[in-house]
């Protein structure tokens, strides 16, 4: 695809397969935009190629939720023992999304697929390890993020609070206001 497409970016998203039961692999109840809700479904990860003209998906994954996983301690003991009816080997456990998306990069990197840029939304961009994941890559991307996400300087270091959590916090020392002269 990569001559076809002439890509000029990796595209990163996920979309939710609505599910009215139990029986497939990965349903679980947990938000998709499909929906735009929580609600029982699948998810799936997708790394995409993309141009001005064209785009096509070149890798997916399908995202094991924490209630499938034996080793979480959110553990569904019925989820749990559908496992090997549903063919899912006995290593394979939960990986977040961002860090699905990070492998799916690093396997098109193996392919020869070069882009010169990452694009996700904010459900990748609110996550520091997948932007830091994307720095140590040599990665440009542009993500989206929430309104709850800050930026700071580079040089900025945390100030920890004096507060000890008992009691009502301090009032902030602010310096006192300059007189005026007259």
């Amino acid at each position: 695809m990569v001559p076809a497409i002439n890509p000029t970016a990796l595209i990163i998203d996920d979309t939710g397969l609505l599910k009215d039961g139990d029986a497939s692999v990965c349903v679980s109840r947990q938000y998709t935009g499909t929906a735009g809700k929580v609600t029982n479904c699948q998810a799936g990860v997708s790394l995409h190629l993309a141009s001005d003209t064209a785009s096509a998906a070149i890798d997916w994954r399908l995202f094991l939720p924490r209630s499938w996983d034996p080793a979480s301690p959110q553990a569904d003991l019925a989820k749990v023992a559908r496992r090997e009816r549903c063919g899912i080997p006995p290593d394979v456990g939960h990986v977040e999304k961002w860090q699905l998306a990070l492998d799916m990069t690093d396997e098109s990197r193996f392919w020869s697929v070069d882009a010169p840029l990452v694009v996700a939304d904010g459900g990748y961009g609110d996550t520091a390890a997948f932007r830091l994941g994307l720095e140590e890559r040599g990665l440009q991307y542009v993500v989206g993020t929430s309104t709850t996400v800050t930026a700071h300087t580079h040089d900025a270091t945390p100030c920890p609070s004096s507060h000890s959590g008992r009691g009502r916090p301090p009032q902030p020392a602010y310096p006192q206001a300059p007189r005026s002269f007259k």
